[in-house]
């Protein structure tokens, strides 16, 4: 499979009222822990032919929240397609559901991103020396 370019100005657009328009769960992982993160993280990121929902390009983490729909079998299927583009370029793609975007859970949630974000950049620096 050919590498296609990381930015595809063809999806700006559709990015830009993607991030008009959040989900209750990306708007709350947004405001209640990325926005705030010590790491840059970015919403709707163009990445070839796909839109990352959180993308943070020093850990080359990739987050998507998933909802039901990609439970079904042809998402399923889109899903691992896009992973695997995504991958090409050395992201990595958490894939998180829906569901786990809650009070009870989100404090959770958030330190696992944390430590996942460090480790990546520990990672990374390793790779570059």
């Amino acid at each position: 499979m050919a590498i296609v370019r990381k930015h595809n100005a063809s999806l700006t657009k559709l990015s830009q009222t993607l991030r008009k328009n959040q989900t209750k769960q990306e708007k709350i992982l947004w405001y209640e822990f990325l926005s705030k993160s010590q790491h840059k993280w970015v919403r709707q990121k163009v990445l070839g032919n796909y839109i990352a929902d959180f993308y943070c390009a020093e850990a080359k983490l990739v987050i998507e929240l998933d909802g039901s729909q990609h439970y079904e079998q042809q998402n399923i299927t889109k899903d691992l397609i896009r992973t695997e583009f995504l991958e090409q370029y050395g992201l990595l793609v958490l894939r998180i559901p829906n569901n786990y975007i809650q009070r009870k859970t989100l404090s959770f949630l958030c330190e696992y991103i944390d430590d996942l974000v460090v480790k990546r950049i520990e990672e990374i620096d390793k790779e570059g020396k």
